[in-house]
């Protein structure tokens, strides 16, 4: 049953959420760093985490920005992913997500990405529901939440002029471009 009562707002620290998980051989590629994939996976469980903590109420994830692997993931490494509800809209919410690998020989940590996940809040029937609005608790949430509404318009900005691009896009005037490419066309 979902939480029907929900307070109208809830700080951000009610909400902030860590996972750490011991990296093991299984995760590896051939490479032998840790797959992206498992990454992502676990990011996504900490940004559902932190969503459905704050909203109360079972959150799916609807997009993702930012996935860069900054450094790569080793076998025995501890990985804690740190999250926080950044932002809210009327059914949304912006969680950030820090990731750190951490070797528990060396004791050395090591920043590994930082992503951020939409999450959408459901009810029973799976339509979007109202989430509680956020308690910015210190300047550090306050700036958060100004980066979010700027990286929400960045986004929105960056869709439209792409949309208009390539609906734009004449293919016939535009095949000069791919003489400086890496591709071979046979037709």
């Amino acid at each position: 049953m979902l939480n029907t009562h929900l307070p109208e707002f809830r700080p951000v620290s009610y909400s902030r959420v860590t996972l750490t998980e011991l990296m093991i051989p299984s995760y590896a590629n051939f490479g032998g760093k840790i797959h992206g994939g498992i990454l992502l996976s676990l990011m996504d469980k900490v940004a559902y985490a932190a969503a459905s903590k704050h909203a109360g109420n079972y959150c799916v994830t609807v997009s993702v920005d930012g996935v860069n692997f900054l450094q790569p993931v080793e076998v025995g490494e501890l990985v804690s992913l740190l999250a926080s509800v950044n932002y809210v809209g009327r059914t949304s919410l912006l969680v950030g997500i820090k990731v750190i690998a951490e070797d528990v020989r060396s004791g050395s940590v090591k920043h590994t990405n930082t992503s951020y996940f939409t999450m959408v809040a459901k009810d029973d029937s799976g339509r979007p529901t109202a989430v509680p609005g956020l308690t910015l608790e210190t300047p550090e949430d306050s700036r958060r939440f100004l980066e979010a509404i700027k990286r929400r318009e960045f986004r929105e900005r960056n869709k439209a002029e792409f949309d208009n691009a390539l609906s734009a896009l004449a293919v016939h005037q535009e095949m000069y471009l791919l003489q400086q490419e890496r591709c071979q066309i046979v037709y």
